[in-house]
């Protein structure tokens, strides 16, 4: 039975794009993170080229909120519309956090319970206290 020559030189050439490959996904860039002084993390997941809302806006998102365990509460993408309300009438994440980021872009929200419902929860659906994250994207502002 003989030995296949070029199966050595394949293994190497496999093991070498793999490296490469680890490498280059090792020295891509993160996404832009900041923890505002409330505590609120944002991770700028794609940074968008247009303007940003003053908290007195009117923005148009499309989000959706989850608690810690996963366990999704509300989605604009399930209702296939997306929500616009004035930014100053949200829970106080949103109205910081959407302020740090640009038209077209998206964002990972983690908002501390003082941030958002506090020890009152929310419609029996977010419990006292509770963390939340939300993944949004910012689709415009209306004036």
């Amino acid at each position: 039975m003989a030995l296949n020559p070029s199966l050595p030189r394949a293994s190497a050439l496999f093991l070498g794009l793999c490296t490469a490959a680890g490498l280059a996904l090792a020295s891509a860039p993160a996404a832009p993170t900041e923890t505002l002084p409330s505590g609120v993390k944002i991770v700028h997941t794609k940074v968008g080229d247009g303007a940003s809302p003053k908290a007195t806006d009117v923005v148009r998102v499309h989000y959706r909120g989850t608690l810690t365990d996963g366990k999704e509460f509300d989605s604009s993408y399930s209702r296939g519309t997306p929500a616009s309300f004035p930014l100053n009438r949200v829970i106080p994440c949103w109205t910081q956090a959407l302020q740090t980021m640009k038209v077209g872009g998206k964002a990972s929200l983690t908002c501390p319970s003082e941030t958002a419902y506090g020890p009152r929860g929310a419609g029996g659906v977010i419990p006292p206290n509770a963390t939340l994250n939300f993944d949004v994207e910012l689709l415009g502002i209306e004036k």
